[in-house]
């Protein structure tokens, strides 16, 4: 029987509270900024094992991506680090190129990449994560295809815990995301009646107002975000990415096992760094 892998998403700061979970912390530490440059969070941070997490907030699309790839490259190898999450935002040309070069070089030294599903086609080894909210069609459907064209081992389902509140009619398919009290206050208010979707694997309901007309709320809970990995498992799918934000308080539903460790090892140790500064 194939085992699960969780990669859980986690600021340095919150980083203890993974101790004990028999889970792979990807670090909430990295960002791409000018030059472009690798810049890491603030203070005397000592992560070590686990991936780290990459996003392009700071980058302006300018100068050479070689020696950024290089940057990226030698701080998994000196934090032994076994692999990278390139969290990009948007899709551009050279975040396309850096995808592709690390594809190479870090498939080359085996280490694995994970990047957005807009990427996938940039890479040939990198395991690409798809996300599981859906605002139509079927999510099995989705999973299903996304396997065929990269393949079970390179497909990864990227967990999100959304919610989100649709005009009705919706022709762009995107609604307004609410945050958890902004749902519960939804619900606390209106009363009503919740539906669940198998097709979405999320449950929904509708309401009216005199202002705008009718809405559709379309929201996952910890039991959506189980039957979401069981749809995947089917699929041949066995590796996830969550936050601990969202992890946490699911960590039965979702299946996460604990480990025996020592206060004295495991990955989980030196100070935490808050904020961003400098370069690596």
């Amino acid at each position: 029987m194939t085992k699960d892998t969780f990669l859980i998403t986690v600021p340095p700061q919150q980083l203890r509270a993974l101790r004990g979970w028999n889970v792979t912390p990807a670090h909430l530490a990295y960002r791409i900024g000018r030059g472009p440059h690798l810049y890491r969070s603030g203070g005397e941070m000592s992560l070590r094992g686990g991936i780290m997490v990459v996003d392009n907030q700071d980058f302006d699309g300018l100068g050479s991506i070689a020696p950024l790839c290089q940057e990226i490259l030698r701080e998994c190898q000196a934090r032994n680090f076994s692999g990278c999450v390139l969290d990009f935002e948007g899709r551009l040309p050279p975040l396309e190129q850096i995808a592709a070069h690390l594809d190479r070089s870090f498939s080359q030294r085996r280490l694995a990449l994970y990047v957005p599903e807009a990427y996938g086609p940039c890479t040939g080894h990198a395991r690409v994560m798809i996300p599981s909210a859906l605002s139509g069609g079927s999510l099995s459907a989705r999973l299903e295809e996304a396997v065929e064209r990269f393949g079970r081992e390179r497909t990864v389902l990227a967990l999100e815990r959304a919610a989100e509140d649709f005009f009705l009619p919706s022709p762009s398919g995107s609604g307004t995301p609410l945050s958890r009290e902004e749902l519960q206050s939804r619900l606390d208010q209106l009363r009503p009646s919740v539906f669940f979707s198998r097709e979405l694997c999320a449950r929904y309901f509708t309401y009216m107002s005199r202002e705008t007309g009718a809405h559709f709320v379309l929201f996952d809970d910890c039991d959506t975000l189980r039957r979401k990995l069981e749809v995947a498992r089917q699929a041949g799918i066995h590796t996830f990415l969550i936050p601990w934000a969202e992890a946490e308080g699911c960590a039965q539903q979702l299946g996460l096992q604990r480990l025996s460790l020592s206060p004295e090892k495991g990955p989980l140790t030196g100070r935490q760094g808050m904020g961003y500064n400098g370069g690596v």
